[in-house]
């Protein structure tokens, strides 16, 4: 699907325009101006939608594109155990802020983010009331386009409502394109039952399949709805909308896991929602080729920049296995070799421990084949190793011979909802209902697609680049308490790295104890994290951007509230 946007903002072109003694130029429509009455056609409201579509990217609202990320790598990876900031101190630094838990409301990232969803939930909001007006569309095309509209309006909410918990829910019967104050509206309410009841519409209309890829899907409404009741712990209700996705068998597992991460196999087999990427389609720069993640590639080496969000040292120690099975309570004890304080002629020589496979698919790490850009050098591609550590990111790092139109800008789709979460889900549920037989089979169909040997990353030679040993549970789970930890622990080995991980320790309400634990033992070797601390009651959810609540006065009254402790 093309991610060219279509605006509603006015150009109004004069001074040409202008003849003496005729008045008519005030009535001659402005140039480059969409009439809201051309759009008021079924091609004009599928403009409109496409653009809501293309916010999902993160890119598109005018901030600085990370910030808004579709990866949430900020908010999500570097404020949690998986990553540093990276690059060097002086970069980027209200990054490390957010890091340190130091939040302050004019902390300007903050703003990106809020800036970008509400952007979106706007232009959603445009679809549904010109549409309305539109007298060339069916009753099913309009059905089915409210349905799209209401799926993305969800998620944009959803969105807001993760970072800040205390945020409005802005619908097209508040929103007055004439009153400009119309979206100035409390953030007391808890929105939850709205965005739940945007994604059952869309649940209840949508297709199994759409003819566009991107467009969203039956499925991908019932994902969505399961994570929005698994975020408030509503099993019950996730579960039926679980089991109807894998029984359903639309869906399979790749059986390479990094076919999740190259180009080449996008919208694949396991994909049930995907963000579409494209490059080289005439768009500014490149901005729809995978902006939001602009920063996050090695220093050096073709990508010529940034070195940010290099993986933390605790996140490559979960990847170290026994008998094949995780660590779950001892991984941080050692840690895997790494060759900080080396240069590149310096003798090293990887780690020989067992490893699960995915960590090489993740991580960027020295002596280990890096895509097919040779092998990882250490230094060289690293700014600075003292603050940022000796490791690079990967999954969302171009390989050659698949497009790109910059040399980080690429075509690399971002794999919003795929199979591996919904099996991880439906464990997440089957350990709650204390159903642990169930929670044992999801993980393990999750980590016997991890244990494929085909999917190994391989040496010049073909043989396995490291000791890869992974196998399956085969001891049933004795009590809730250890399966819930092995479910968490293989969502962590699954998705690391791709913005969940922060997320994911607030709901199920560990935050504090996991990244109080983490800082203490990573201050040691990143001293910047001397101080930290994650305070329980107040980091789980970010600050309101200040600039927002001074927006939204009304009356010389703040209509927004700033959540407690800021």
């Amino acid at each position: 699907m093309t991610k060219k946007i279509f605006s509603l903002a006015a150009l109004f072109v004069a001074g040409s325009l202008l003849t003496a003694c005729d008045d008519s130029f005030l009535t001659t429509k402005p140039k480059g101006v969409i009439n809201q009455k051309a759009l008021e056609t079924k091609q004009g409201v599928d403009a409109l939608l496409i653009g809501a579509y293309s916010l999902l990217d993160g890119v598109g609202s005018g901030n600085t594109s990370w910030h808004s990320a579709v990866t949430n790598w900020v908010y999500g990876a570097v404020a949690s155990d998986d990553t540093y900031k990276g690059t060097d101190a002086g970069d980027q630094p209200e990054i490390t802020f957010i890091e340190t838990y130091n939040w302050l409301p004019t902390n300007t990232h903050f703003r990106g983010k809020w800036r970008h969803v509400y952007d979106g939930v706007a232009r959603c909001n445009d679809v549904l009331q010109v549409m309305a007006n539109a007298t060339d569309m069916t009753q099913a095309e309009k059905a089915q386009v409210t349905a799209e509209a209401r799926f993305l309006r969800g998620h944009y909410h959803f969105e807001a409502k993760k970072m800040w918990n205390k945020v409005p829910y802005i619908d097209e019967k508040i929103y007055d394109p004439s009153n400009p104050e119309s979206t100035k509206i409390p953030n007391t309410e808890d929105i939850w039952p709205k965005i739940e009841a945007d994604f059952k519409a869309a649940y209840d209309v949508l297709p199994v399949n759409q003819a566009q890829k991107g467009r969203v899907t039956k499925y991908a409404a019932a994902a969505y709805l399961a994570k929005a009741y698994l975020f408030q712990r509503k099993y019950a209700l996730a579960k039926p909308l679980l089991d109807e996705i894998i029984a359903s068998n639309k869906y399979t597992l790749v059986p390479l896991f990094f076919d999740n991460y190259n180009a080449a196999t996008n919208n694949n087999a396991e994909s049930i929602f995907e963000v579409q990427m494209s490059v080289n389609d005439g768009s500014p720069g490149g901005n729809n080729g995978n902006n939001g993640n602009i920063l996050n590639y090695p220093y050096t080496g073709p990508w010529n920049c940034c070195g940010f969000e290099q993986p933390a040292q605790n996140l490559v120690n979960a990847f170290q296995t026994s008998n094949g099975l995780p660590l779950l309570d001892t991984y941080n004890n050692t840690d895997v070799k790494n060759d900080e304080g080396l240069s590149s002629t310096d003798p090293f020589t990887p780690h020989t421990g067992p490893l699960d496979p995915r960590l090489d698919h993740t991580v960027g790490r020295r002596g280990i084949p890096y895509l097919d850009h040779g092998i990882h050098t250490g230094k060289p591609w690293i700014r600075d190793q003292a603050y940022g550590g000796p490791y690079s990111p990967k999954k969302a790092v171009w390989s050659k011979g698949f497009s790109h139109a910059t040399n980080r800008n690429n075509s690399n789709n971002y794999r919003m909802i795929r199979l591996a979460h919904v099996l991880l889900w439906r464990a997440e549920v089957a350990v709650e209902e204390n159903d642990l037989e169930k929670a044992r089979t999801m993980i393990n169909l999750v980590r016997t697609r991890a244990a494929n040997p085909a999917g190994f990353v391989k040496m010049p030679d073909g043989t396995p680049a490291a000791n890869y040993v992974i196998s399956t549970y085969q001891i049933p789970f004795t009590d809730q308490i250890s399966a819930r930890k092995a479910v968490q622990f293989e969502s962590r080995l699954e998705f690391g790295m791709e913005g969940h991980r922060f997320f994911d320790l607030v709901r199920w309400g560990i935050a504090d104890q996991i990244l109080n634990t983490y800082v203490a033992k990573e201050k040691i070797k990143r001293t910047y994290l001397n101080g930290a601390t994650f305070k329980k009651g107040l980091n789980e959810y970010y600050p309101i951007p200040q600039a927002e609540i001074i927006n939204s006065t009304v009356g010389g009254k703040n209509i927004l509230i700033q959540n407690p402790g800021y």
